[in-house]
């Protein structure tokens, strides 16, 4: 087989050659990348928990409280699965996981609104997933905001219109209009930042495993005994050209076919999203290729770089709120591109945002490729010196 005769295309061609090669390799940068987005949205992809079932204690027995629980299973956050006619019953329940939720209607429920008081119900929610919580105590709240504006209509009932009713049952109107996530779904607010940490783990996998099958092939050195490989330049501009090229279709794949098969947000234009790809991919790539550099054998990447992904989401300010990530830690995130890389692309994709209207991130995931493309160069220099040294001995 003819190779390229320049050294940047001869480096590129035997990286994608040992890609094409090397089972686990391709694996991590091409199966990886194309089947866990397809995984991931396919897991979150009913958006919101509904029809969740819940058990009812009803201590009240009177027409209001069966009408609060009639309103309740009406909801389709919520489904009343089961009646109890104590707690214990209702724990057992749900430490059988067959209901993931108590609703309790205490005896003086009714008596105490009509005597004008502040009646009182438990709502008690397995906490183990917080989206259990947040439907119930939805269908809950909802129910009884419902139930508070006719229980005022009865207390002015010498109102004589029915304009006069409204204004009782509704003294301010208001409007809920949710902005970029209209369905308040898990998938279009955690799938997003998450396609974009695939692509960074997939590349630092990808290139460590590379860098430990060289440094096993060549006896600890991860530069061939090739004339081709005497040029620090021509090294790191061919390894990394073959990565960001293969990634940068991978990052479209993402970007236009994972979220228009799953029906993500999708605000962001071509030559944006290609405006933020090409640096982020850039920072990624050269990051890959000097944290690789620690790694010795094939299997290190992977205790190296896949325990990373959850403290990154973190990291990001996506996940867990930014305003509330300790100085020192957004310190420590800032030198990974998936910091500045998951916020940019949600608010390109999801916002509909400009390059301009995320220029501090476009231009720190530049400055990061920059300074990871030098550390680059320092790692195959000093690969460069050895492989010379060796020889020189030999």
């Amino acid at each position: 087989m003819i190779k390229p005769k320049f050294p940047i295309l001869h480096v590129g061609w035997d990286e994608l050659c040992e890609i094409v090669k090397d089972e686990g390799i391709l694996i991590f940068i091409i199966l990886l990348p194309l089947a866990y987005p397809l995984l991931y949205a396919m897991i979150y992809n009913t958006e919101t928990q509904r029809e969740l079932p819940i058990c009812v204690v009803d201590e009240n027995m009177t027409a209001r409280s069966r009408d609060l629980i009639r309103r309740v299973d009406a909801t389709s956050e919520v489904r009343v699965a089961a009646h109890c006619t104590n707690m214990e019953a209702a724990k057992e329940l749900m430490r059988r996981r067959e209901v993931f939720g108590i609703l309790q209607i205490p005896a003086e429920f009714d008596l105490r609104l009509w005597r004008g008081q502040q009646a009182v119900v438990g709502l008690y929610s397995d906490l183990t997933s917080m989206l259990y919580y947040k439907v119930e105590y939805l269908a809950v709240i909802n129910v009884a905001q419902e139930l508070n504006r006719n229980i005022k209509v009865l207390e002015h009932q010498t109102n004589t219109t029915r304009r006069e009713e409204q204004l009782a049952r509704w003294p301010i109107r208001f409007e809920e209009v949710k902005l970029y996530n209209s369905a308040g779904g898990f998938a279009a607010f955690l799938i997003p930042p998450v396609l974009m940490l695939i692509l960074q783990q997939a590349l630092c996998l990808g290139v460590g495993m590379s860098m430990g099958r060289s440094r096993e092939h060549f006896r600890g050195l991860v530069i061939p005994p090739s004339k081709h490989y005497k040029n620090t330049l021509a090294i790191v501009l061919g390894k990394g050209l073959v990565h960001f090229l293969l990634f940068l279709l991978m990052a479209f794949y993402m970007a236009i076919c994972v979220t228009r098969w799953f029906g993500l947000p999708q605000l962001g234009h071509f030559t944006d999203l290609l405006g933020f790809f090409v640096p982020y991919l850039l920072a990624c790539t050269y990051m890959a290729i000097f944290y690789s550099s620690f790694i010795y054998r094939r299997e290190d990447c992977i205790l190296l770089f896949v325990f990373m992904s959850v403290p990154l989401l973190f990291l990001s300010g996506v996940s867990w709120p930014g305003a509330a990530v300790p100085p020192l830690w957004k310190a420590v995130g800032s030198i990974f591109p998936s910091t500045w890389g998951l916020n940019a692309y949600v608010r390109i994709q999801g916002m509909g945002a400009s390059l301009g209207d995320c220029r501090q991130e476009i231009m720190a995931l530049w400055v990061l490729a920059a300074i990871y493309f030098l550390l680059s160069c320092f790692v195959y220099m000093t690969e460069i010196r050895k492989s010379v040294g060796r020889s020189v001995l030999n």
